[in-house]
């Protein structure tokens, strides 16, 4: 028998997907669409229109994704405590929507940075508990295909945001707050999407109560499984820096500045393209297998970027940059989903979403020293080998992981078959 069909597979899947995680997907992607919109023209805003300093850009996005990757811990701990999930990410998802009328009516940097960390605040709130909302809601057996549809569904809005500014700036002739008004529409559609479509699974019966999910012994109950996880996906975000740093290769390697914006349009093109094929496929296949494949296109990919002659090189590099996170970006949330138990999963993707962001911070700050000591060539080279050594600690994973789908089963949410189906 043959590998299976993708475009066949792919098809029966979104047959079988409940309503709620459509749901969830477009809510993603509205809500992406909006904040890409205001986001792609934040920075230029801020120092053209009201004279801020880079600097200041720099302080005020550090700060907001910061406070992101903090308030997504406690939002996750919270869901598990008082076991639901949908009304800690309505919250999240009303402060942003909230938020995108004062973006357009701000009459000073002051106001823009508050509604940018407010902004920033409701993205942590929402996180965690719509992953594990998601994790609540889709069949054990598709999982992985849950997970990759809404990452393809948000990632679309991560390149439709940027482009409708684009066209909406050429449209209303640079009108800066005209754009932003427009951005006010797909958040608050988000919100009503949230509202009115997504609808929170029972708690299962007998499941634990938790008193306080951050405290030591519910921590430890997360197991070694999910732990390892946790570790593996850190290293594998050292080798996945700032997309930032493929723009200023593209950039250095002749791309010229109106198109720069572009760099990050095809890498989430192909990011969205084939975030859910790798998720569902996973769920019939190995999904430590799949996460392997996603690093390797990460190799390639760093490669590529690191000795390209040219710049048609550089582009093939983007494109395998985002495909390496189709490839893997879903198929990790489903594995948190698989290795922690169902009454700890807010918990469980908080922890997994502060020590990934931190991570990140990391590798951005290193890929930065190799930069300026270096060049461009070793920044991406040191970006393969933590590749490898990330493909190094899946191997031993794959085992744990396949000798715990035998001894257990899945008690929560969705079709209640095996919890780590590989």
């Amino acid at each position: 028998m043959g590998p299976p069909d993708p475009s066949a597979l792919t098809a029966r899947t979104w047959r079988r997907l409940p309503a709620g995680i459509w749901a969830l997907g477009f809510v993603s992607l509205l809500m992406d669409v909006s904040s890409e919109m205001i986001h792609a023209l934040l920075p230029l805003y801020l120092v053209v229109g009201l004279g801020a300093t880079a600097l200041t850009v720099g302080i005020i996005e550090g700060i907001a994704e910061a406070t992101a990757a903090i308030v997504k811990v406690f939002s996750g701990a919270l869901s598990d405590r008082i076991g639901r999930r949908k009304e800690l990410a309505a919250i999240g998802y009303g402060l942003a929507a909230v938020t995108k009328p004062i973006f357009p009516l701000a009459p000073s940097i002051g106001w823009l940075v508050a509604a940018r960390f407010i902004d920033r605040v409701g993205k942590g709130i929402r996180g965690a508990p719509r992953d594990a909302l998601v994790a609540d809601i889709a069949p054990a057996d598709l999982r992985g295909a849950a997970f990759g549809l809404r990452q393809s569904l948000d990632t679309a809005g991560a390149f439709i945001g940027p482009l409708l500014a684009i066209g909406l700036m050429w449209l209303f002739a640079d009108d800066f707050a005209a754009v932003f008004w427009v951005a006010v529409i797909p958040a608050f559609a988000a919100l009503a999407l949230i509202l009115l479509l997504v609808h929170e699974p029972a708690r299962p019966a007998g499941l634990r109560q938790v008193r306080n999910p951050l405290a030591r012994p519910e921590l430890a109950r997360l197991g070694g499984i999910y732990w390892w996880v946790v570790a593996v996906a850190a290293l594998f975000t050292l080798a996945r820096f700032s997309e930032a740093f493929l723009i200023l290769r593209a950039e250095g390697a002749g791309l010229a500045l109106m198109f720069v914006p572009l760099v990050l349009v095809v890498l989430n093109v192909a990011y969205a393209l084939s975030a859910y094929p790798a998720g569902a496929l996973s769920d019939r296949m190995n999904r430590i297998g799949m996460l392997i494949v996603g690093l390797l296109f990460l190799v390639a990919a760093d490669l590529t970027l690191a000795f390209g002659p040219g710049l048609w090189s550089i582009l093939a590099g983007i494109v395998l940059w985002g495909l390496h996170l189709g490839l893997t970006q879903g198929i990790l949330a489903a594995l948190i989903a698989d290795s922690a138990p169902p009454e700890l999963r807010g918990t469980a993707f908080g922890m997994f979403n502060l020590v990934t962001g931190a991570a990140l911070l990391a590798a951005s700050v290193i890929a930065g020293v190799l930069w300026d000591a270096f060049g461009a060539r070793w920044t991406f080279v040191a970006g393969a080998s933590f590749a490898v050594l990330t493909i190094a600690g899946l191997i031993p994973l794959h085992g744990r992981l396949s000798t715990r789908s035998k001894k257990r089963g899945d008690r929560g949410g969705g079709a209640g078959t095996d919890a780590a189906r590989q």
